[in-house]
């Protein structure tokens, strides 16, 4: 393949160089359509949470156990994305398209591998993985079928975010968001159909929502596929000359897996947190379903600079411009902690009106509204991680953040809450402290790498 095929018909994207120019500009350019896909991506599960909250505290919890074993299936493809997305912004930043291409198509061969196997395990064995967790059995009922629905629709989850993943790395993020509010329209529009049974339409509880976003999120991956193949971005991904590499399948990997063993740290951490809140009952566990999920959307602004900031380091690496790179980082910092300071501001002063978006019950109110509060104070260590996190993963230097991500998802705050719900009055409230000073060390770990510099050096 020549190289001037990689781009048929180019989207608006397509001819900016984003190793030049003002990096506050290119900083916002990317990020800004990328907050908006997170936005989205988050308001699915939200819309979902508002709806089943309505079928009461039980289906309240079963959905929010589901979608942490659902977000904990797809971080395997989220790393992939990560090894991908290194390698792709590298050879954009170097000029050389048709080895962008090349490892495009070696993704998605691990992605179908890795989606047949979720699928087997989901279908086999939903109702024991809810089991180690030690929820109710009511909460088993009903989210197994939540589970099997989402683990047998992660085919058309990760091919959609791989084929977004493609076109954020080679600078395009304007198209995958316009993908992603089309499919999320369809998504939000649907799930109160299907959950209660409107029309014509049976109901099918926390199932439906799961439906719902399996569905919408199927015609997004065709719609990604679509402008891919069709020369519609920045790359225009073709078949000619596809063969297995084993090279660079292991290369993806090789940066991936310690994405992925960190995401699944984070998630198997709040899990962990579900566990730890299920002794003290249905309430507190259906609160800080409601918390984390209100978390998820809070520090939606992160992600967003997190990618966006992690595209440039990766280009401005492939241009062989690193200080260029560190600079992009700290831009984006410097954008997500305003936005988290501002919302802090929100949450402090109405945190009952945030909690009766989910949920009017007084007593799931008030334990919610004291678990918001606590959450606030670890909003800005969160920023600072997420934005530090994706930078290092842009430059393809994985490993130290899966070490810090375990360090303050699981080594710090898992001891911590036991210890204060044994030797303390704290209760449930121990876990939500433990929480933020698990955030708190990763922030300053993080701090401390990132300025030794190292990473604008990984050879990938």
């Amino acid at each position: 393949m020549k190289k001037n095929e990689s781009s048929k018909k180019p989207g608006p994207a397509a001819n900016k160089e984003w190793t030049k120019g003002s990096i506050t500009r290119n900083v916002l350019a990317l990020s800004m359509p990328i907050m908006v896909s997170d936005g989205l991506r988050t308001i699915g599960p939200t819309i979902d949470m508002i709806w089943v909250g309505k079928l009461g505290a039980v289906s309240l919890a079963a959905l929010g156990i589901g979608g942490m074993i659902n977000l904990l299936v797809m971080l395997g493809i989220m790393g992939i994305n990560t090894g991908m997305r290194a390698l792709i912004a590298r050879h954009v930043g170097a000029g050389d398209s048709m080895s962008a291409n090349h490892v495009a198509q070696q993704a998605f061969i691990i992605s179908a591998c890795y989606a047949t196997f979720v699928a087997v395990i989901g279908f086999l064995f939903a109702e024991q993985i809810l089991g180690l967790l030690g929820v109710e059995a009511d909460v088993v009922k009903e989210g197994a079928p939540y589970v099997r629905i989402t683990f047998a629709g992660t085919a058309a989850m990760s091919f959609g975010m791989l084929a977004e993943g493609i076109m954020q790395a080679s600078g395009d993020s304007v198209t995958p968001m316009r993908i992603s509010v089309f499919y999320r329209f369809l998504h939000v529009t649907a799930c109160p159909f299907l959950v209660f049974g409107w029309g014509i339409f049976p109901r099918l509880g926390v199932a439906g929502a799961a439906i719902a976003s399996v569905g919408s999120q199927g015609l997004g991956m065709a719609l990604g596929l679509f402008v891919l193949f069709t020369g519609r971005s920045r790359i225009s991904l073709v078949l000619r000359n596809f063969r297995f590499d084993h090279k660079t399948v292991w290369r993806i990997i090789r940066i991936g897996i310690p994405t992925s063993i960190g995401m699944s740290g984070r998630c198997v951490g709040r899990l962990l947190f579900f566990w730890l809140m299920a002794p003290f009952g249905t309430v507190a566990v259906a609160s800080h379903a409601i918390v984390e999920r209100v978390e998820v959307f809070l520090t939606t602004p992160g992600f967003g600079f997190s990618r966006g900031t992690a595209v440039l380091v990766g280009q401005n690496l492939g241009a062989k411009q690193p200080e260029r790179a560190e600079r992009s980082c700290w831009v984006g910092v410097g954008f997500v902690e305003i936005t988290i300071l501002a919302f802090s501001v929100v949450i402090l002063c109405w945190p009952e009106s945030i909690i009766r978006i989910f949920s009017s019950d007084p007593e799931l109110m008030r334990e919610s509204s004291i678990f918001l509060r606590i959450m606030m104070v670890g909003l800005i260590a969160i920023g600072f991680n997420v934005v530090i996190q994706g930078c290092l993963a842009g430059a393809g230097d994985t490993i130290p953040p899966m070490i810090i991500t375990i360090l303050s998802m699981i080594i710090v705050p898992v001891p911590l809450s036991l210890f204060l719900i044994k030797f303390t009055d704290l209760g449930p409230y121990g876990v939500r402290w433990a929480i933020v000073s698990g955030l708190v060390v990763g922030a300053l770990v993080y701090g401390i790498y990132f300025r030794l510099g190292r990473w604008k050096h990984k050879e990938i």
